[in-house]
């Protein structure tokens, strides 16, 4: 592949190709970390040599959520944490999302440590997750005082039920990898 990107690298052998996030140690996403791996997705769908994705992290944790924060690297979003920067960098955030539940080939999520809010959201984004027994899954929203976002309260529920995903959304309860199999995380 010739695309180059910043915070993702994309390999492509015997038809799989590897996305994977190289924010380490933690893998926090913002709009352009988002925008880099949909904009990979897009690519691979039209890679008629590429039939699987299987996105992955180098680091510590698969994604430990949103850094906000990240203004001043990212062009589309408020360098200042104001009302307008924030629903500017939002409203990219969740165009930049939708983009990647349109991916076409089917994607396997490597996780590793945290898979945490956002960074849970974008395990979802997968067709299937392989965890390790060291991953963490929590949507922390409710310690944060914000909605779920990512697509979460659509996406949760489909996998694991309207029950635990409450569990989930209303506690922010962290569940190891043994706990998010049996559940079918």
């Amino acid at each position: 592949m010739t695309h180059q990107y910043d915070d993702i690298s994309v390999t492509l052998n015997d038809h799989v190709a590897v996305v994977e996030i190289q924010r380490p140690p933690h893998n926090f996403f913002d709009v352009s970390l988002i925008r880099q791996i949909a904009n990979a997705f897009d690519t691979l769908d039209d890679d008629p040599s590429c039939r699987a994705i299987v996105l992955a992290s180098d680091g510590k944790s698969f994604c430990a959520g949103a850094n906000f924060g990240s203004g001043g690297n990212d062009t589309s979003a408020s360098a200042e944490f104001t009302e307008e920067g924030f629903m500017n960098t939002t409203g990219t955030l969740y165009r930049e999302g939708v983009r990647l539940f349109s991916a076409r080939k089917p994607i396997v999520a490597a996780v590793q440590g945290a898979a945490i809010g956002g960074g849970l959201g974008l395990s979802l984004v997968a067709d299937f997750r392989i965890a390790s027994p060291e991953a963490r899954f929590a949507a922390n929203f409710v310690k944060l005082g914000i909605h779920p976002g990512f697509g979460l309260t659509v996406t949760l529920p489909a996998i694991v039920g309207q029950q635990t995903a409450n569990l989930m959304f209303l506690t922010g309860r962290r569940l190891k990898g043994d706990e998010a199999l049996t559940l079918g995380l």
